[in-house]
């Protein structure tokens, strides 16, 4: 199943993708959050399309997307997991997991325009796979287990201003990684029954011009053992959102320059939907 929240910010309304028709949840659930994906919701919803008693949002197309998970208690990173990019960002693969966070209201839609942050001068994109928990995980016996705990998966792209990240950090990366709308997420929560998710196609362009062209099962890690490794640290609640690590091709390389106000960087991932921003100056307060 493909769940999505459309409509303005802060007053989203959950819905899923059936086909061609998008079907409104809100007799089901007011969002698409930790309790719907921890309890039956999905189940329900399944039974309700089945039975084809949800109405037609017909309005869906003029609708603003949203991220398609309500705001995560906590948003876990996976750093250099994939060998080309910890080698173009000038590290050796990790022998252990590398873990950081991102503050949990940088989740933004897929499409919202993006604020460089004022001072920044090396805003960077890294489109990644984005696992969103269905079930409180702590510490899980086996990486087997984790799969009981995925409630689907989305694109994400992992925003990052290079300078506040490693410069000026301090040892720690979240500083580089926090600012308003440093995740856009999205367009869809797809479940697990719907792909494979340890062998997708990840892409992402700047400007139409390709950047970052990868599988995931060129992960380090894969999947499952991210989820299983965090469980022994850390408790992760229904709704949360972990970043598993992006791919070589991206600004920190040298490669390519880093983002300025006026372009446009689009993401996808096979299964998965595809994003698009604009990058913009910073608007000044009302």
């Amino acid at each position: 199943m493909r769940f999505a929240r459309l409509g303005p910010v802060g007053r989203e309304i959950p819905v899923v993708v059936d086909g061609d028709r998008i079907l409104d949840l809100s007799p089901i659930t007011a969002d698409i959050e930790g309790a719907f994906l921890s309890g039956d919701g999905i189940d329900r919803v399944r039974a309700a399309v089945a039975s084809g008693s949800l109405n037609a949002v017909t309005d869906a197309a003029a609708l603003r997307v949203g991220a398609p998970v309500a705001r995560p208690s906590a948003v876990y990173c996976i750093g250099m997991n994939y060998a080309a990019h910890a080698a173009e960002s000038g590290s050796a693969p990790p022998e252990h997991m590398v873990v950081f966070m991102k503050s949990p209201n940088t989740v933004a839609g897929p499409d919202d325009d993006v604020e460089i942050p004022a001072g920044s001068t090396k805003t960077d994109w890294e489109v990644e796979l984005a696992i969103v928990i269905g079930r409180r995980a702590q510490r899980l016996r086996s990486p087997e287990e984790a799969a009981a705990h995925i409630a689907g998966y989305a694109v994400g792209n992992d925003l990052s201003e290079r300078d506040w990240q490693l410069a000026v950090s301090g040892g720690q990366w979240s500083k580089g990684k926090s600012a308003p709308g440093f995740l856009p997420l999205g367009p869809w929560l797809v479940t697990p029954d719907e792909l494979d998710a340890s062998n997708l196609r990840l892409r992402s362009w700047v400007n139409g011009q390709p950047r970052q062209d990868s599988r995931t099962s060129d992960l380090i890690f894969g999947i499952d053992h991210i989820v299983w490794e965090l469980s022994q640290y850390l408790t992760l609640e229904p709704g949360d959102v972990v970043l598993t690590g992006t791919p070589e091709g991206v600004a920190l390389s040298g490669r390519f320059p880093y983002l300025a106000v006026g372009d446009v960087v689009e993401l996808e991932i096979e299964g998965l939907g595809r994003q698009r921003q604009q990058y913009i100056a910073v608007r000044e307060e009302d």
